[in-house]
């Protein structure tokens, strides 16, 4: 409750129930880093009564062994939000920038601590992704795990770790205090939050990006009819001007995909992130 997931869900879940006519409740299945919540989407009845909300976790978990489950596991109903990594480091960190803070990594591999999330964690990954693809070994910078990106961005500030990597809205409150600086945005466009971040190529020249997304998707075999109404309420919901308020209001990134599109973009992340685990040891 109060995460990131849960706040795009509830007012979601608000939009689809103006539409629907049904009430839509909220039920948060937390635990097994995402395991649970995707198993109780993917083996309820299918018949449209229950939805949930998909995240970048499914095209992970099956790679560390946790499940069975994947993104082919689900009847995709349409991807709504996506919030590539960014880099924080504290104001007085003598790295001003993306280049200068890799290069002591390099000098210096095992001195630098990191955290964020658990071990194997989408930031864990993505900062091992980012230093596989610049030909450093990802343990040249130690991962302390943490419960949130939140309780990482605390442990920088009282100075347990060197760097975190996260999406700006969650870094947003500490970076407005000024208690942490963004050095980069791992992604193609500049930050609707922090225009001023340096994007990967604007720092360094890379294209690497990697992030948190999130989408609705419902279990296999529905009722095509069931199916069709589902996939145009989400379209609407995705659409409305309520749900383009929220996201930017709390700086979330918006992205659509349709469902076939959305089954893509699952199954092609899937990919970017097995590759990624296998090559740094994460995968089982």
């Amino acid at each position: 409750a109060g995460g990131g997931t849960d706040s795009v869900g509830r007012i979601f879940a608000s939009l689809l129930e103006r539409d629907l006519g049904k009430p839509v409740n909220v039920v948060n299945r937390t635990g097994g880093s995402g395991v649970v919540g995707h198993t109780a989407i993917a083996g309820a009845r299918p018949d449209g009564y229950t939805i949930g909300i998909l995240t970048v976790e499914i095209a992970m978990m099956h790679h560390q062994g946790l499940t069975r489950l994947s993104g082919a596991s689900f009847t995709p109903l349409g991807l709504i939000n996506f919030d590539p990594t960014a880099i924080q480091v504290r104001p007085d960190s003598p790295y001003a920038g993306l280049g200068e803070l890799l290069n002591a990594i390099r000098a210096h591999p095992g001195k630098l601590k990191a955290s964020g999330t658990a071990q194997g964690g989408i930031w864990h990954v993505s900062l091992c992704g980012l230093l596989h693809e610049q030909r450093i070994p990802p343990g040249a910078v130690v991962w302390v795990p943490s419960n949130s990106n939140a309780a990482g961005l605390l442990d920088l500030v009282a100075g347990g770790v060197d760097l975190v990597p996260g999406s700006h809205p969650e870094g947003r409150s500490l970076i407005d205090a000024g208690k942490v600086k963004s050095l980069v945005i791992l992604d193609e466009k500049p930050s609707r939050l922090y225009p001023n971040v340096p994007t990967g190529v604007q720092a360094i020249g890379t294209r690497w990006t990697m992030g948190a997304w999130r989408g609705i998707g419902a279990p296999r075999n529905l009722p095509k009819a069931i199916e069709a109404r589902l996939q145009a309420a989400v379209r609407k919901a995705y659409e409305s001007k309520d749900y383009e308020d929220f996201m930017n209001q709390r700086g979330f990134g918006l992205r659509w995909a349709g469902p076939d599109e959305f089954a893509a973009y699952m199954a092609k992340a899937d990919e970017q992130l097995g590759g990624v685990m296998k090559a740094v040891g994460l995968a089982k």
